[in-house]
């Protein structure tokens, strides 16, 4: 049986405009440049100020909407307007449509973008070296193959045997396995030597072999990472002198030695991740007695409303004779309402942006004045309350946006950390207490390294209370080694 029922619900939606607006914040300098020249190719209303400055009123566009005189084309547009969509419907969005703006800027400001060196990366080096090698079309493929396999720190992660099977099966290449370690040991010989090894001990032994060493110590250390490498990986020098039958001068030069080798001949390509260019967002500047923010998008393409397609808006707007000109009119209109948003929305974001840097400046001033060592305590909240805005907005800016200061490059998300209270009734940092346990590892007296519960006990003896497990925690994230492996000869 059919009933009518009422329910009555609170549901939150956010506009078209206010996600845009939440999504432009989540992008980082370089991305934003992308995204404006995106909306300048998909919408014509948009255009680039190049050599002048072109001032077009946004309250014309209003007056334009508010005397059209056609009831069906004003309702169609005011719908587009207050049309409101569910927040899945863009969260599930594929396409991660960014948006982003800035306002007009000097034609003689230069963009602050600091460029890399132009480097040939380790796998064209690599290549240029099998080149030379005047090998068979079919081997000289499974080169390829294998340095398009290395790892970022050279080594081959794949069995070679996977890959001649695959290019035996796809291919239809003709290499035998005896054919495929030869040219494996071939490129394991090309500079970096040691590359595309399958193991640290192979890496090492490679090395080892390939140079101009004293031919004791060179047996020795040979006997050391055949026999005793997992000895010599956890640094049992007691065991290995027993086994060896060394005295500590000779174990000593033997692990000098080892130690001039490069355990990472691929680190340093740059194709590497850890050496992206790096835009800094903001750059903080001290002048005088006072630091400076300066939102670093002068490099931004600087964009406004077209005055030809304004031109043509206001005629559509007098004409709307027929079908043909009320779709002209509405589409243009549409175009109008998006820029207008888009505009809207950079200029919202760099007021956002520059509100939250300038709260975290006068949070963290001493770190700025005088290093990490006088970070404070501080969560997204502490933020929010400032400058009454949402954490989750704070969260947004925050995330992969770099400022560049006296003290160097450092992600937003570095300021916040929790605390750990004093004894004088404070909270320090657990990034300063990083920094601390940074000093006295390297400090240490490396024959006798200190404990995580002895340097627990030096830093509850400075105030800070803190146990050994937050110590161990700490020294993990700082990707420092236990004691014992820390022990040096």
């Amino acid at each position: 049986m059919l009933s009518l029922h009422q329910k009555l619900s609170q549901q939150q939606r956010l506009s078209p405009q206010q996600i845009q607006y939440q999504k432009l914040l989540q992008l980082n300098t370089m991305a934003l440049e992308q995204r404006i020249k995106n909306e300048l190719e998909i919408n014509p209303v948009l255009e680039e100020i190049m050599d002048e400055e072109i001032d077009v009123s946004m309250d014309q566009i209003e007056k334009d909407k508010d005397s059209s005189s056609d009831d069906d084309v004003k309702s169609e547009a005011d719908d587009y307007e207050n049309n409101e969509f569910e927040l899945e419907d863009y969260m599930n969005d594929s396409e991660m449509d960014y948006d982003f703006e800035r306002t007009n800027r000097s034609k003689n400001d230069e963009p602050y973008q600091p460029l890399a060196h132009s480097r040939e990366s380790l796998s064209e080096r690599l290549l240029e070296q099998l080149r030379m090698l005047e090998l068979d079309d079919d081997i000289f493929r499974l080169g390829e193959e294998i340095i398009g396999n290395l790892d970022q720190d050279g080594y081959l992660q794949r069995e070679l045997s996977t890959i001649v099977e695959e290019l035996r099966m796809f291919e239809h290449l003709n290499v035998t396995d005896v054919q495929a370690e030869k040219i494996l040991k071939k490129i394991q010989r090309f500079e970096p030597i040691g590359i595309a090894a399958r193991s640290l001990q192979e890496c090492l032994l490679i090395q080892l072999h390939n140079n101009d060493f004293d031919s004791y110590y060179k047996y020795l250390a040979e006997q050391l990472l055949t026999i005793h490498f997992d000895d010599f990986t956890k640094k049992r020098y007691e065991a290995i002198k027993q086994k060896m039958n060394l005295t500590d001068d000779s174990l000593k030069a033997v692990i000098e030695l080892i130690q001039h080798l490069n355990p990472k001949p691929g680190e340093g390509n740059i194709e590497s991740a850890e050496l992206n260019q790096i835009t800094p967002d903001f750059v903080l500047e001290k002048v005088e007695n006072n630091f400076i923010i300066t939102l670093n998008d002068r490099s931004m393409p600087s964009v406004t409303i077209s005055r030809t397609y304004l031109e043509m808006f206001n005629i559509n707007k007098r004409a709307k004779k027929n079908n043909r000109d009320k779709n002209t009119y509405k589409f243009l209109r549409e175009k109008f309402e998006s820029a207008k948003w888009f505009i809207a929305c950079i200029q919202q974001r760099r007021e956002t942006l520059m509100k939250i840097m300038q709260a975290i400046l006068e949070k963290q001033w001493q770190f700025f004045e005088r290093g990490p060592k006088f970070l404070r305590p501080m969560i997204y909240k502490d933020i929010a309350e400032e400058i009454m805005m949402d954490i989750s907005t704070i969260s947004r800016v925050v995330n992969g946006k770099y400022v560049q200061s006296p003290m160097g490059v450092h992600e937003l998300k570095y300021f916040f950390s929790e605390g750990l209270g004093t004894d004088q009734g404070e909270e320090v940092s657990n990034k300063h207490i990083k920094e601390r346990l940074k000093e006295l590892i390297e400090a240490e007296d490396k024959q006798s390294p200190l404990s995580d519960d002895k340097l627990a006990d030096i830093l509850i003896g400075e105030g800070i209370h803190i146990a050994r497990r937050t110590v161990a925690k700490y020294r993990e994230q700082l990707k420092l080694p236990i004691a014992r492996l820390r022990r040096e000869l």
